[in-house]
């Protein structure tokens, strides 16, 4: 990536909007990653302006203008496509992967099926159905790991070791979820690996083995414990790199995202899932990761902006 030009960024910005909150899940992560972007537009000396995202966001848009949103909205709403498909018809720029990357990222079961298409490695899964044979399907899959198939931040991760577990968890979590499905867990050590265009950041390495990362434990109290720079092999650190960037290339995404990936005892990587707005909160990986390569906060706002100056206008 080339080097940053503060001011020829800050020159080309006009009014920026940051998008923040909304009604998914995800509504308290994404005020502080909003209010963290915020912020740091702020000390920059951007024009900008925060929108908590509800029913009149149409009309909010419309009256602000702007010529450059930077959209923190995670999950529903505003991780799948459907935001990014607004701000296209309003004509307004926007940060991330478009619209039908950001389908494809945000729903894991299609996600996977393209994965398994281009030749790279994930969980054997399937999606759970009221009909679903749940003997066989813990008879395919051995120790599960079941998850909402389009909701992201790790919410709603359970696990199942049998066939009744499966059904229970299946009927508890299907209320108010349209989609659910069940991924055969892999026990090893978890990775996550931001990607913005063709630079691939720091690995991160979970130090806990055999945990699940849900919403509680990724953002509770206690942060979790990581090593960045991940502690890998030369050669498993290219392997691993390779897959993420075909992982991110296979979908078509482009701007920023995150790619989760766990290696099981014998050195292989799955992937599990690439979200297409990380978390820029105080406790999100990707600012630790920059920071591995001393990169703050502020810098990375501004290589965020640069990549989406650059698609827009590629003579930028």
């Amino acid at each position: 990536m080339r080097t940053i030009k503060k001011q020829a960024i800050l020159d080309s910005l006009g009014e920026v909007v940051v998008l923040l909150g909304g009604q998914s899940d995800e509504r308290e992560v994404s005020l502080k990653s909003g209010a963290a972007v915020f912020q740091s537009l702020r000390r920059l000396g951007v024009a900008v302006s925060m929108i908590d995202v509800g029913p009149t966001i149409v009309n909010d848009l419309v009256a602000l203008n702007p010529d450059l949103v930077v959209n923190m909205l995670h999950g529903e709403g505003g991780e799948d496509g459907s935001m990014q498909g607004l701000l296209e018809q309003l004509g307004v720029p926007y940060t991330g992967s478009g619209v039908t990357a950001s389908a494809l990222a945000m729903d894991k079961v299609i996600s996977k099926r393209v994965w398994r298409d281009v030749g790279l490695q994930t969980p054997d899964f399937t999606l759970l159905k009221e009909e679903s044979d749940w003997e066989g399907i813990a008879s395919n899959l051995g120790s599960i790991i079941v998850k909402p198939v389009q909701d992201g931040s790790s919410l709603g991760l359970m696990p199942a070791e049998t066939a009744e577990d499966l059904e229970r968890i299946f009927n508890d979590q299907s209320l108010g979820r349209k989609n659910i499905m069940a991924e055969s867990r892999v026990r090893g050590t978890e990775y996550t690996v931001p990607i913005l265009d063709k630079q691939i950041f720091p690995i991160i390495e979970f130090l806990e083995k055999d945990c699940i990362f849900d919403y509680q434990r990724k953002y509770g109290a206690q942060e979790i414990p990581i090593c960045c720079p991940a502690k890998l092999s030369r050669d498993a650190e290219f392997e691993l790199t390779a897959m993420v960037r075909c992982a991110y290339d296979s979908l078509g995404c482009r701007g920023l995202a995150r790619v989760d990936v766990i290696r099981d005892p014998a050195g292989t990587f799955y992937l599990l899932e690439i979200n297409t707005i990380p978390g820029m909160t105080t406790k999100s990986f990707v600012p630790k990761s920059a920071q591995a390569i001393d990169i703050g906060f502020d810098d990375l706002m501004l290589l965020i902006l640069s990549n989406c100056l650059e698609f827009y206008c590629e003579s930028f």
